[in-house]
């Protein structure tokens, strides 16, 4: 779990808060993400509202990033971050591309090294991809995660940029 945490965090797809150049706010709706990596695929639905991302990074990053850094590129994004869960750190660059109203793509390399029982670096590769579906669903606030199994996670209540 913490691994996945760590590597998420160093392969942002979401909008840090704090960050030198903000990422546009992906349109509110429902929005499937495809993500690809070393351990396989997965594939979830989250209901995305106003300040949804914001707040997701800004929750997961709280303290665990001592750089998050987004440049705006031709073709999109540039994004590198550096974090640590205790003993664990991870530095990632990742590359963010798509309009945000009914697409966004990224993909991102992340070196996570001081892992129990890891004899040096690991380096992790993460392709997400994200398209909007619609509207959420009767019932569905912002920030909720619907699993491939139907679990849903809530997230924190979002609040919108300022």
């Amino acid at each position: 779990m913490k691994l996945a945490l760590i590597a998420a965090l160093g392969t942002l797809v979401a909008l840090p808060a704090a960050a030198q150049q903000q990422l546009p706010q992906r349109k509110p709706g429902l929005w499937e993400t495809k993500s690809t990596g070393n351990d396989g695929e997965t594939t979830a639905r989250q209901c995305v509202g106003p300040g949804t991302d914001q707040s997701m990074v800004g929750g997961l990053a709280a303290g665990a990033c001592s750089k998050m850094q987004v440049t705006k590129t031709a073709t999109g994004y540039a994004v590198e971050t550096e974090c640590a869960v205790g003993q664990i750190r991870a530095s990632g660059n990742s590359v963010i591309t798509g309009d945000f109203q009914t697409s966004v793509r990224t993909e991102g390399t992340t070196k996570i090294s001081g892992m129990p029982g890891q004899s040096g670096p690991v380096e992790r590769k993460l392709v997400v991809e994200a398209k909007r579906l619609g509207e959420c669903a009767p019932g569905q606030k912002p920030g909720d995660i619907i699993m491939p199994d139907g679990k849903v996670i809530s997230m924190p209540s979002a609040k919108p940029a300022p």
